[in-house]
């Protein structure tokens, strides 16, 4: 499912954070197999994937170096997930040989009226694209199948996945092919392009339940679970070996990565879980182990919701 399977190890062998994070981006495997529009990974035709190892050895410069990338980065002031996997896409596509990128976020207007923006037009080998991304963090249902995406939710409960695959395939997807869409389209010599999407992300399995996975995922896709806090005690008693830890959002996309001076004592781990607020929204943390260089890798990740979740609507926005 995606064009560079032998790399699929790298994101670990990175130091810097912000490069572990691009690595995962364009490494990770998607979140769906199946979807209502072709699903097309943006480097699918860049000359990277004749030569992954061009690949790796661009990543491991910019781990070395990663100035470019940071001050990219720092031309946004958007913190939404959302916008840094975006913004890292774009990143990428602007340095892939074979690919021009034409335009990202291009705005879609009539009268005045904005209708929404394309994410991404760009031309390669293969032809001349316009691809909607997307990054989701979804939880799947303690009390039903799972099989059905609507029973899917963001970690804020505003966000469900085929609410999600509607917009896109209604919405986002169709709007280049749109009348509107022609001027805008015009002045980047543009006369029609393929539509398409990239869905990256995790889905969360309920402890200690269990349900399925949503019709059209991934067999490969990434995954985690998640428990209420009422549970977290006995869950805790009962997992691996390792360290526990909360991770802050911005750091929510690659596997973590941390040095041993950065790892949480038990007792910190205790008194940061007795402070949180009922009303606390939903914390992701990682299970670390120790690994062969001296650094703790992330070997399992969880989402730790209120008790009250999902009737309980929390104020953060899903990705």
């Amino acid at each position: 499912m995606t064009p560079f399977p032998s790399l699929a190890d790298l994101p670990q062998q990175l130091h810097q954070p912000m490069v572990r994070d691009l690595a995962w981006v364009l490494l990770s495997p998607p979140m769906l197999s199946s979807t209502p529009w072709p699903q097309r990974h943006p480097l699918s035709a860049s000359h990277w994937r004749r030569a992954p190892g061009a690949l790796a050895d661009w990543l491991m410069r910019l781990d070395r170096d990663s100035g470019a990338l940071a001050g990219w980065l720092a031309q946004s002031s958007v913190r939404r997930l959302g916008l840094y996997y975006e913004r890292l896409w774009q990143f990428a596509l602007q340095a892939a040989p074979g690919i021009e990128l034409l335009a990202a976020n291009l705005p879609i207007r009539q009268n005045g009226h904005t209708l929404g923006e394309l994410d991404l037009l760009l031309r390669d080998e293969e032809g001349e694209h316009h691809l909607e991304l997307a990054v989701k963090l979804y939880l799947g249902p303690e009390d039903r199948s799972g099989e059905l995406p609507a029973h899917w939710l963001g970690p804020g409960s505003h966000d469900r996945l085929d609410v999600k695959l509607d917009h896109l395939s209604q919405h986002q997807l169709p709007l280049s092919a749109r009348g509107e869409a022609r001027a805008a389209l015009a002045e980047l010599d543009l006369a029609a392009t393929e539509a398409a999407l990239w869905i990256g992300g995790y889905l969360f399995y309920p402890w200690p339940q269990r349900c399925n996975a949503p019709l059209g995922a991934n067999p490969q896709h990434l995954r985690g679970r998640w428990l209420h806090r009422r549970d977290w005690p006995r869950f805790l008693a009962q997992s691996g070996e390792g360290r526990w830890q909360p991770l802050p959002r911005p750091a929510w996309l690659a596997p973590a990565r941390l040095e041993a001076s950065e790892l949480w004592s038990s007792e910190a781990l205790q008194a940061w879980f007795a402070e949180l607020t009922p009303q606390a929204n939903a914390q992701l943390l990682v299970r670390l182990q120790a690994g062969s260089q001296g650094s703790w890798q992330e070997a399992e990740r969880i989402f730790l919701v209120s008790d009250e979740w999902p009737a309980q609507l929390h104020e953060q926005p899903d990705n």
